[in-house]
């Protein structure tokens, strides 16, 4: 799995440290430019996968930043913006950004965004399913909660990623059991309930924005707030 790289525009250290330390701890691989030349040539040298970039920069705003890499590139651009003025998101928007978040911001929201942006752009690996402070990948069997690698057997890995991927729909335990067992099992449905606790364990208080939720007489989901 290709870890996805953002380059963060932006000529504040302190916000550009703070933007690193968080989304490198959701397991992006971070690039920092401080101003706008810089930012063009990381672009072009670096092949990011997402772009955070704000509007006031040094020797190019970040409006002509956006309108120069837009030429080239489709590469999904979030503007970062302390003014919050409708002329500056209308401007940012008509220039080709896809997004834009309003200093002072809260990295919840700019994680989700981050997320957002990249479904809606296909910048998302084929197999993975990425919330807050969760990535499932079962190209690599790999489950990631609030950064760390935990350890997961693979049918409690894939019935979390078949859960995960359709969010909010409630499945019935046999609907589990065939799509992600298979419908050659044969055993109890109450495995379902086992792997349930188990994921549970691992999950428990992670994230206030989801949660693997009991349908009472009918099953479970992953629910999102």
């Amino acid at each position: 799995m290709k870890t996805k790289k953002i380059l963060v525009v932006d000529d504040e250290k302190n916000i550009c440290e703070l933007l690193r330390l968080y989304l490198e701890k959701e397991g992006y691989e971070v690039i920092i430019s401080l101003d706008g030349e810089d930012a063009i040539e990381k672009h072009r040298t670096e092949d990011p996968d997402l772009i955070l970039l704000d509007i006031m920069l040094p020797l190019i705003d970040g409006w002509e930043v956006c309108r120069r890499i837009r030429e080239r590139s489709e590469v999904p651009i979030i503007m970062l913006t302390a003014k919050g003025q409708t002329f500056d998101k209308v401007m940012g928007l008509e220039l080709g950004a896809d997004d834009y978040i309003v200093k002072p911001f809260d990295m919840k929201e700019v994680l989700a965004r981050i997320r957002a942006v990249l479904r809606r752009s296909g910048k998302l690996d084929e197999g993975e399913v990425v919330y807050d402070k969760l990535l499932v990948n079962i190209v690599d069997y790999k489950l990631k909660v609030d950064g760390m690698v935990i350890d997961t057997p693979p049918k409690e890995l894939e019935l979390l990623y078949h859960l995960a991927k359709n969010p909010n729909r409630v499945f019935t335990r046999d609907q589990l059991l065939d799509e992600v067992w298979g419908f050659d099992y044969y055993g109890d449905s109450r495995t379902i309930d086992v792997h349930i606790k188990r994921l549970r364990e691992k999950l428990e208080g992670v994230s206030d924005e989801w949660s693997l939720k009991t349908v009472w007489g009918v099953g479970y989901k992953f629910e999102v707030n």
